[in-house]
């Protein structure tokens, strides 16, 4: 963990500043955690990377690739009776964060109001007969229950999709409202593993309504412009802990005196 000093956003600059699909999803989680990141170059703590998630995702795009070549359907989408093919767009590579330049940053559209450049990297573009583009992402998991969207972390699934589908349709493209999740889950129960996992594929469709970005976007460029830091949100684990943890030293610290 380390204070960065690169990348902060300076209320008097007019550069555009970048805001990542994710970090929009902090602010919606927690101002303070945004702010302290953006403003302060205090990010919350990492997690490893999920290699076994980015491998998955990596062989999907392989797999989808292969048909996108061919302008063929897939036989899950087939199954699922989506009328669509994976898109053979030109940009996808840089949409995809394929291309290294875009390797962060992916689909970037310029909010005129904030400056602020609104960015996502997708896993994968589908196009219907009509034209539209459909936004899919792929999610690897591995469990016996019933895949839902409804748990409460998965609606930060639902933002995610509907953040990408803001940015395509400000970028110009007609964007279909009903977006798909590929879900890919490892079987847990199998009696020999032999170095393989095997995994139930479905999709769960999801129609989104990006009606609240706009609005998300201008309260985070509001916060940042802002010199007062705000308070932390109640269900936020990350503030609690840095409270606590401050708390606790200055309680042990009277207590060794």
């Amino acid at each position: 963990m380390y204070r960065r000093i690169r990348n902060l956003f300076d209320p008097k600059s007019k550069s555009p500043y970048t805001i990542s699909r994710s970090r929009l999803e902090l602010f919606t989680q927690c101002a303070r955690c945004f702010y302290m990141d953006n403003r302060l170059g205090i990010p919350r703590p990492s997690f490893p990377p999920f290699t076994l998630n980015s491998a998955v995702d990596t062989l999907l795009k392989n797999e989808f690739d292969l048909l996108r070549k061919e302008g063929q359907s897939h036989e899950l989408m087939k199954q699922y009776h989506i009328a669509a093919i994976p898109s053979n767009h030109p940009d996808l590579p840089k949409w995809r964060g394929d291309i290294p330049e875009y390797r962060w940053t992916g689909a970037q559209v310029l909010h005129p109001d904030t400056n602020l450049l609104i960015t996502g990297l997708v896993d994968d573009i589908w196009e219907t007969d009509l034209g539209e583009l459909v936004i899919v992402d792929y999610k690897s998991t591995s469990t016996i229950k019933e895949i839902s969207l409804e748990d409460e972390y998965k609606q930060a699934y639902k933002r995610q999709m509907e953040v990408y589908q803001w940015i395509f349709r400000h970028l110009g493209f007609k964007v279909c409202d009903t977006g798909y999740f590929v879900f890919a889950n490892a079987r847990k129960n199998e009696p020999r593993f032999d170095g393989h996992l095997i995994f139930d594929m479905s999709i769960l469709a999801h129609k989104g309504d990006d009606s609240w970005v706009e609005d998300a976007i201008t309260a985070a460029h509001d916060c940042l412009m802002s010199d007062k830091i705000p308070t932390q949100a109640d269900s936020c684990e990350y503030c609690a802990y840095r409270k606590e943890a401050v708390q606790a030293v200055v309680n042990h610290t009277k207590t060794s005196l």
